[in-house]
């Protein structure tokens, strides 16, 4: 069997947290679930991160890279409306086929308010960066015209509500999305 480094270790750990906090929440999912899940301890657990805020911080910092990686790879030697529709299918495509990624999100916007509401605004620094860095993966392709790109993540933000409440495609609440930002429907 082959022993993995610390730092695969770390990576396996981001990607066990993200799936728990996904499902879980940040207040919902115990650093006991996410050692479990990876198959270690957790005094290992904690040798790789100081604790479980800092496993969350790391899983969204991974999850926004995610989907700036997306929009990236998507729009690709593309601009304006182009790039526009493949960013939006590459997304809608990448939250049907990982769901977990936009539970995570929004996990991710429910543990910002709490905790700005207790007085912690890390988790809020952390994730309104992370948050403009998408937001700047976006605006360039679009163009960099503010009001394109706000419309943009505006749509983006409404996939993500509609998904979440699990409207299923071809539900009349898609019918003003174009056709790039519509999930497909699956089956017969």
């Amino acid at each position: 069997m082959v022993r993995m480094s610390a730092e695969e270790r770390r990576e396996s750990v981001i990607r066990a947290a993200m799936t728990e906090f996904a499902h879980g929440g940040y207040t919902g999912t115990s650093t006991e679930a996410i050692a479990k899940r990876v198959g270690v301890s957790q005094p290992y657990l904690f040798r790789l991160f100081p604790g479980k805020k800092a496993i969350f911080l790391a899983a969204v910092q991974r999850c926004m890279a995610d989907m700036r990686r997306v929009f990236d790879e998507a729009s690709e030697g593309l601009e304006g409306d182009e790039a526009e529709h493949a960013m939006a299918a590459a997304y809608t495509r990448i939250i049907d086929e990982h769901p977990e990624r936009l539970l995570m999100q929004m996990q991710t916007y429910v543990a910002v308010a709490a905790a700005e509401a207790a007085g912690d605004h890390e988790f809020g620094e952390t994730v309104r960066a992370a948050w403009a860095e998408l937001w700047d993966a976006a605006h360039l392709p679009l163009g960099a015209d503010t009001e394109t790109t706000t419309q943009f993540m505006a749509y983006g933000m409404l996939i993500n509500t509609l998904v979440a409440m699990g409207f299923p495609p071809g539900h009349r609440v898609w019918e003003g999305f174009y056709a790039s930002a519509r999930p497909e429907r699956k089956g017969p």
